[in-house]
């Protein structure tokens, strides 16, 4: 199944060291201002990034709905990069993959399915792809990293040590 990944969850999963093992499960398709943004600098996760754009476990895609775009920008105050990604998932017919609140706003009044980094962290553990032990220390970062209320993590640490 495709996902359409915005620069927040591909940078996040990266940075959390879980990009690989979610690029093995699904297809990740990208705009080309995601791929901009994500790559743009020379760090970790820039480069590992790179490496499975090269490797063809990432797909990027042009965009040409410019005019689309832009009334995305204005009517949900969102930068071009989650602009394109969402148009692209609507257009697809497939889920985003996003941890930017104003896009996940976007995608509850749109009716778009989306899922966050923290999803994909939950769902590798649940399948033995990580121990609980990595699973929480991979939450942590998330915490570091992501902008995340506190309750979103407690929830998600709760999750992981098997309560709802």
């Amino acid at each position: 199944m495709n996902t359409v990944f915005d620069s927040s969850t591909l940078i996040l999963l990266a940075k959390i060291e879980i990009l690989r093992i979610v690029s093995d499960d699904i297809h990740i398709v990208i705009p080309e201002r995601v791929e901009t943004e994500c790559t743009a600098k020379k760090s970790f996760d820039g480069k590992l990034i790179s490496t499975l754009i090269e490797e063809g476990k990432i797909r990027v895609e042009k965009i040409r709905k410019r005019e689309i775009i832009n009334k995305l920008c204005k009517d949900f105050k969102l930068h071009i990069g989650e602009a394109e990604a969402l148009y692209m998932a609507v257009e697809k017919g497939c889920p985003i993959a996003v941890d930017d609140l104003p896009t996940i706003k976007a995608c509850k009044v749109l009716n778009q399915g989306f899922t966050t980094a923290i999803h994909f962290l939950i769902n590798i553990f649940k399948d033995g792809r990580i121990d609980m032990q990595t699973a929480i220390v991979k939450l942590e970062k998330l915490s570091l990293y992501g902008r995340y209320n506190r309750r979103i993590i407690d929830n998600a640490r709760k999750r992981l040590e098997g309560g709802n």
